[in-house]
């Protein structure tokens, strides 16, 4: 990483974790996860015609869990790593204090490209028995899925598609801004 790009990540993390408001949004986010683990253990036996279904809610829910609760640890961490370093000053030799910690950001990234490769998962397991019968018939009782069970995949995998559309917008955006702030900071301009 260049001095620049390490210096504004520094400042950004720090943003993020004295920000009482991010805290409080993971802490009603972890709410998600949690229930989806309620509800694929509760249910693991209601849908026979797709039951890889409740197995993507219950694996998903703990794995989400776990990814919300090192973020939120992480944050915690920063902050009193953020507290100490105005009450010391700085003077540590190390400005970038997360830098100590490489193995928590591998254990992120193994934790991200799981949940996303699941979640990959879960849209083949969930539509491709799109409107199944939610009453077990008669001549197929095992064609069928609880409404509740599948109505609840369906929008929690509408939920992730939307948050992934903002985050990925959010990230074209900062990465334009970055951009034109680098080009404004140089004195570089577009019109010679």
């Amino acid at each position: 990483m260049t001095a620049g790009l390490e210096k504004a990540f520094h400042r950004c993390l720090q943003r993020i974790a004295s920000n009482a408001y991010f805290v409080m949004g993971l802490l009603a986010f972890l709410a998600l996860p949690l229930t989806m683990t309620l509800v694929g253990a509760k249910s693991i036996d209601d849908c026979p015609i797709q039951p890889m279904i409740p197995l993507y809610l219950l694996i998903g829910g703990v794995v989400g869990s776990l990814k919300v609760s090192l973020l939120l640890y992480d944050i915690m961490h920063m902050r009193s790593l953020i507290s100490k370093s105005v009450v010391i000053g700085d003077d540590d030799a190390d400005e970038y204090p997360w830098r100590q910690n490489a193995h928590r950001y591998y254990v992120h990234v193994i934790l991200s490209v799981f949940l996303f490769v699941w979640f990959v998962l879960a849209n083949y397991w969930v539509f491709s028995v799109y409107t199944p019968n939610f009453i077990a018939p008669f001549h197929r009782p095992q064609e069928f899925c609880r409404k509740s069970l599948y109505v609840f995949a369906v929008f929690v995998l509408a939920l992730s598609h939307t948050v992934l559309v903002l985050l990925l917008c959010c990230g074209a955006w900062l990465r334009l801004c970055s951009r034109v702030s680098t080009r404004n900071d140089y004195g570089s301009d577009d019109n010679h």
